[in-house]
């Protein structure tokens, strides 16, 4: 796992314009595995320039050779699957496994959906007398979080490329090494020179360097809320479009009908996966009072199986932020049934996975995003109580419903305000759409949807 000392611009790896280096830490032993380069405004402008020129004739390129090019990636990413999950878990800390299975095969099955989509996708159709013709938005500035950090980043440059646009792509600081991987398979690929850019650096500087720069057309960003607002107020002082996937506090409603036991299981495995560290996770578990006590003894045996499996969370700040929400819960009065604050090893950002019952929705951690392996568990009355309390939070990714009849499980997560929803655990669609209501986002990624956000649309009358 070697780290570039400079950024991938114009099709070649080119020496970084100031002196500052971001370390990267395994945040298991919390020991420096690698040093990238901090970007600067500079480099954001010779980035962001390169992809401008490489613009014309990438957007002239026909949907099939776009297509050709995406195929060559998906097939470059699946070639280099170990040396990816290794990368992953050495910079993130997730279990080897979990990023055989997740962090680098995901992002194979994204980047293959969308070589089929370039290839098929129906960029022109007749209406009348008018041809409305879908054309690439421009320059994208892609900003990517670390908690999924190679799927990110495919779920923006994939589609980007398929529609035609060029693409400049600051990663998050925590996992840039995968991010330089994900370059050279860009190179690999034949993708020509400028169409994809790099820059590493930190969000304050390159990131908002690239949000603002005049030359980029669109930015997509994933991370926090209080940062897409920011994102978005800069983007929006210059009218350009934006695809926001910010915060989530998903509901997982457990309706009295469903397999308690399966709905319990699945929800606190999905709440520790990735350490916690998922926007989409069901933080929420809602269960009818006649069943509560026996979803939360349920719970939190789950949760301990946990103990020696889970990862650490990415950094010692994160580990702090999410120690802290399990103090404030403590401290509000929610029943701790599980784990804890204190750390459960001597070394490495390690949280306990924890459980707590007797939540209500007016406490600070059924409202607020942990971003950790943290499960709230609420009680409540009847199935208006229930929808009450799913809707009842500023956020909007997504959720799931469990019945003993499917049907049941729908009608219910149609009247929940959030853009995804799992019925009865269903299994995640690489083809889907993926995005929040109300604070959780703007726009959508994966599938024709994600694709149609890097698209802006020409009608000629005849």
């Amino acid at each position: 796992m070697k780290a570039h000392d400079g950024m991938y611009i114009d099709g070649e790896w080119r020496p970084a314009t100031g002196p500052d280096v971001i370390e990267v830490v395994n945040p298991a032993d919390e020991q420096v595995i690698g040093r990238v380069p901090a970007g600067t405004a500079e480099d954001v402008d010779h980035a962001v320039r390169a992809a401008r020129a490489a613009l014309p004739a990438w957007a002239a390129t026909a949907p099939a050779e776009r297509a050709a090019r995406l195929a060559a990636l998906r097939d470059v990413l699946a070639a280099r699957k170990d040396e990816i999950a290794e990368t992953v878990t050495a910079e993130l800390g997730s279990p080897l496994k979990f990023s055989q299975n997740v962090h680098a095969a995901v992002p194979v099955a994204v980047a293959g959906s969308y070589a089929e989509l370039a290839a098929t996708h129906p960029f022109e159709e007749k209406v009348g007398n008018s041809t409305v013709h879908l054309e690439p938005v421009g320059v994208v500035a892609a900003i990517t979080p670390w908690n999924y950090p190679l799927h990110q980043i495919v779920a923006k440059v994939a589609p980007a490329l398929a529609a035609g646009c060029t693409v400049v792509l600051k990663p998050a600081e925590d996992t840039p090494l995968v991010a330089q991987l994900f370059a050279e398979a860009v190179h690999e690929a034949g993708v020509p020179a400028g169409v994809f850019n790099l820059v590493t650096g930190l969000g304050p500087v390159a990131g908002q360097a690239l949000a603002e720069h005049p030359g980029v057309d669109l930015v997509s960003f994933t991370g926090s809320t209080a940062v897409g607002r920011q994102i978005g107020a800069t983007a929006g002082a210059a009218l350009k479009k934006v695809a926001l996937e910010l915060g989530g506090k998903s509901a997982n409603v457990i309706l009295p009908s469903a397999d308690l036991a399966k709905a319990v299981n699945v929800g606190v495995a999905n709440v520790m996966s990735n350490s916690g560290q998922t926007c989409s996770a069901w933080t929420r578990m809602l269960v009818h009072r006649d069943q509560y006590e026996e979803a939360v003894e349920l719970a939190a045996a789950a949760a301990a199986k946990y103990g020696e499996r889970i990862g650490p969370v990415v950094n010692a700040k994160q580990q702090a932020r999410v120690r802290g929400y399990i103090e404030k819960g403590v401290a509000e009065g929610a029943r701790l049934v599980a784990g804890g604050p204190e750390s459960p090893r001597d070394q490495g950002y390690f949280v306990a996975p924890t459980v707590f019952a007797d939540v209500t929705s007016e406490m600070t951690i059924a409202q607020e995003e942990i971003f950790g392996p943290v499960l709230s568990i609420l009680r409540y009355e009847d199935e208006e109580d229930a929808l009450r309390i799913a809707n009842g939070t500023v956020y909007g990714l997504a959720g799931a419903v469990w019945a003993g009849e499917e049907a049941e499980a729908v009608a219910f997560a149609r009247r929940m305000d959030t853009g995804q929803v799992d019925i009865n655990g269903g299994r995640f669609n690489p083809l889907a759409p993926f995005g929040g209501y109300k604070q959780s986002g703007v726009g959508r990624e994966l599938g024709s949807h994600g694709l149609t956000e890097y698209l802006q649309t020409k009608s000629l009358q005849f």
